[in-house]
């Protein structure tokens, strides 16, 4: 199964419009978002996904953030500032990661097979231990265009593929 990773779409219409065609051209069925929706009418973008967000220190609106998610139905679910999720077999926990100690403890831990974390707006992936660590880029406020990216984890390969927002180079 792929899984689409994004985080910090902070209200970027354009850049999110972008992630769910790369999503819907990937087969993607789930969406982890790592914090920092902004309005709560972003989440709406993603209807016809399961999606599982946790919050992100931009995200002040939680109730009409819950209202959204709620509007999506099915498994689709806010889950405060972290969650721990499981997919085919794989174990997820998700954060917005404002404390990079804290990002860094999660992994060290080797508790989960993925940390997904945001706010930092730049990629990453790495390994750390038996945990991989990924920061999917965001849309707003980009180091560079290279961190415009959203990350399609495929949990068959347990592998890791970036895709541009950025059309040109889509």
């Amino acid at each position: 199964m792929n899984i689409g990773i994004v985080s910090d779409t902070h209200d970027n219409v354009e850049a999110i419009e972008r992630a769910i065609e790369i999503f819907r051209e990937e087969g993607v069925e789930i969406v982890i978002h790592c914090g920092d929706f902004v309005a709560p009418l972003m989440v709406d973008s993603f209807d016809g996904f399961e999606l599982h967000g946790v919050l992100g220190n931009n995200d002040g609106d939680v109730a009409n953030l819950q209202a959204a998610f709620d509007r999506l139905g099915g498994e689709s679910e806010l889950h405060g500032r972290f969650a721990s999720l499981e997919f085919d077999g794989l174990s997820f926990g998700v954060l917005h990661g404002e404390h990079r100690d804290e990002v860094e403890a999660i992994a060290a831990g080797e508790t989960f097979d993925v940390v997904c974390y945001g706010h930092h707006h730049h990629r990453e992936l790495r390994e750390e231990g038996r945990t991989t660590v990924i920061n999917p880029g965001a849309h707003v406020l980009a180091r560079s265009a290279d961190d415009r990216t959203v990350a399609i984890f495929d949990t068959l390969s347990e592998s890791v593929r970036f895709r541009s927002v950025l059309e040109d180079e889509g």
